[in-house]
């Protein structure tokens, strides 16, 4: 058994094992893949009887931490040819190349659970949950122009997240030109494309969407407030008089459907992501704690957080008195707003005694997170 990272004309020999184990993803669906992502991802395996076994893929993106942006890495592709499963091969993998993001100071990973038991073991936990819902639509003649975007539209499709969506959230990926660029040609490769309302000429909406079978999904619709209706109304549109099902994922502003958990993380560089943020207005904050990380040890000191009033950003350095101890993965639930200092108490080698928790408490966490990567 051999563990090693692919170089970069080496990705295309790991197709193979995708297709074997996600028989699901379209020819198209690849194509676009392996010609786009695996120019600047990382692709880990093992081979084993002089074959890929087992892989993971690492697929970059700039993430946005309050005030910081940061490379991190989104994780995919985790899969084993079936008769050489249950030898610790994902296992291997995951330690491999969360210790190797550890190195490069990556603040933290994250990834779409096939199952949200497969990764708690590595100490990921869910941060964010996504409004889904299914919708008709509804009929009427739109009060918009509704175009398909093309690479030209990419710039503006940048600047109206940034003008009008970046400032709600406290951890995104950074939609720059390229990112919608990228999400244009996935969705093509979906049978879909990237849709944009114009009043006037100006950007007031748009939406990703794919088609298959009788199901069209919408994933990420961002439009002014105002223009819900007639986003709703474009919904219709697409359908074409059919009676296609219509799912929609990360709809900023409605709140009709309900809350799904979708992505969890995993701490990686703890001084890296509590150095990021803040504490919250008016308060002072003043703490020490242990942690405990079995797999990336490093983590595993004590530290001491302060700062407060006129500067909020946090100071993060190594002490050796401790007020208490908690886990990684309790942390990463408590900082990114998952869970209070009060349900992660009763996880397990979690102490957290009154003076520690009241301090936790004015740490404003990152509760507002926007990640609908799905590639």
């Amino acid at each position: 058994m051999q563990l090693r990272k692919l170089e970069v004309n080496e990705h295309g020999l790991t197709r193979g094992l995708w297709e074997k184990v996600f028989s699901e993803d379209s020819k198209e669906f690849l194509d676009y893949y392996y010609f786009i992502k695996t120019r600047d991802n990382q692709i880990y395996v093992i081979e084993e009887d002089g074959q890929i076994r087992s892989m993971l893929q690492l697929n970059p993106y700039l993430i946005q931490i309050e005030d910081e942006q940061f490379a991190c890495n989104y994780i995919i592709a985790v899969a084993t040819e079936e008769d050489y499963r249950r030898r610790g091969y994902m296992g291997e993998l995951l330690r491999k190349s969360m210790l190797d993001m550890y190195a490069a100071k990556e603040p933290f990973t994250f990834l779409m659970p096939a199952a949200e038991a497969i990764y708690t073991p590595y100490d990921f936990r869910f941060i964010y949950a996504q409004e889904q819902y299914e919708s008709q639509g509804k009929s009427g003649a739109l009060a918009v122009e509704c175009t398909d975007a093309s690479m030209r539209d990419s710039a503006a499709m940048a600047e109206f997240f940034r003008a009008n969506f970046a400032e709600q959230y406290q951890v995104f990926a950074v939609r720059d030109e390229m990112y919608y660029q990228t999400m244009i040609f996935e969705q093509q490769s979906e049978n879909g494309g990237v849709k944009l309302l114009r009043k006037d000429g100006n950007l007031v909406g748009l939406f990703a969407y794919a088609c298959e079978d009788n199901t069209v999904e919408i994933r990420e619709p961002l439009y002014l407030p105002e223009y819900e209706e007639e986003f709703q109304k474009a919904v219709y549109a697409l359908k074409l008089g059919s009676d296609a099902v219509v799912k929609i994922y990360a709809d900023h502003q409605n709140r009709s459907g309900k809350k799904v958990p979708v992505i969890m993380a995993r701490i990686l560089h703890l001084e890296t992501l509590l150095s990021a943020m803040k504490v919250k207005d008016g308060e002072e904050l003043k703490c020490s704690f242990a942690v405990l990380d079995s797999i990336i040890t490093k983590n595993s000191r004590v530290w001491e957080l302060t700062g407060g009033q006129e500067d909020r950003d946090i100071q993060v350095r190594e002490t050796e008195d401790s007020e208490g101890v908690i886990t990684i993965s309790a942390l990463t639930s408590l900082l990114f707003g998952y869970k209070t200092v009060e349900e992660i108490r009763g996880e397990t080698d979690v102490i957290i005694p009154d003076r520690l928790g009241q301090e936790l408490e004015k740490i404003q966490t990152l509760e507002r997170v926007f990640l609908n990567e799905i590639v």
